[in-house]
């Protein structure tokens, strides 16, 4: 059998240490951006286009926001706690109808959340495109908890997954997964597949791609693959 052929897109990379010590959806995010022709920083992407919600205490219980809607906490902290994919493609949208690449090009969020590794490598990463793809800090045991109550519907309790982590997926091989990893400076970084499988899938399998929509004819018939 013949090996399989590595691919790796080349994306700038950007750490989220120290200034953005939770900010690593927000990181890997611009990271992307920046890939796609557009100038943006990171404090920019939190400041205007990132909605989030802090925790607060009333009579000893915690009240926060739905991950699924808002960033929880604040990125800039230690404490804060993390988003999830929706929230990054309607984050991205923002960004997409506010400013223009200077490739020219227009795009367009797709949650990806649940598509296997197998189609999201085909339908992006062969195609030059890379992911915003969830898995543990290190690849370690997802840990569950903590939880808090949310703050829109107080009596729903949400239940946090620990060690969530965001990275930029941009390549693979034989072996592995490559990622743009926006914690503690990692780099370019490679995984082994059977062990991001299992921590993605720990995490939902949350992903996040992008569209080129002057590319749309060719986007739908690789989705269709």
């Amino acid at each position: 059998m013949r090996e399989m052929e590595k691919q790796l897109i080349k994306v700038p990379y950007l750490s989220q240490s120290p200034r953005y010590p939770t900010g690593c959806e927000s990181v890997s995010s611009v990271m992307l951006l920046q890939h796609l022709g557009y100038e943006i920083t990171v404090d920019e992407w939190i400041k205007q286009y990132l909605e989030h919600q802090e925790f607060e205490t009333k009579d000893g219980i915690i009240y926060g926001g739905d991950p699924r809607k808002v960033f929880c906490g604040n990125p800039y902290r230690e404490d804060g706690m993390g988003c999830y994919a929706p929230v990054i493609c309607k984050t991205l949208d923002r960004v997409f109808s506010d400013k223009i690449s200077v490739t020219g090009s227009s795009f367009q969020a797709v949650d990806e959340t649940g598509t296997s590794m197998t189609k999201l490598r085909k339908k992006y990463i062969d195609r030059g495109m890379p992911v915003v793809f969830w898995a543990c800090i290190d690849m370690k045991e997802p840990v569950t908890g903590p939880d808090w109550q949310l703050a829109d519907e107080p009596e729903k309790t949400f239940t946090w997954i620990s060690n969530e982590h965001c990275m930029l997926l941009v390549g693979y091989d034989e072996i592995g997964y490559y990622f743009n990893d926006p914690y503690e400076n990692h780099g370019v970084i490679r995984y082994e597949k059977e062990l991001v499988e299992q921590r993605h899938k720990a995490q939902y399998a949350m992903a996040v791609g992008v569209k080129n929509l002057q590319k749309q004819d060719e986007f739908t018939a690789n989705t269709s693959n």
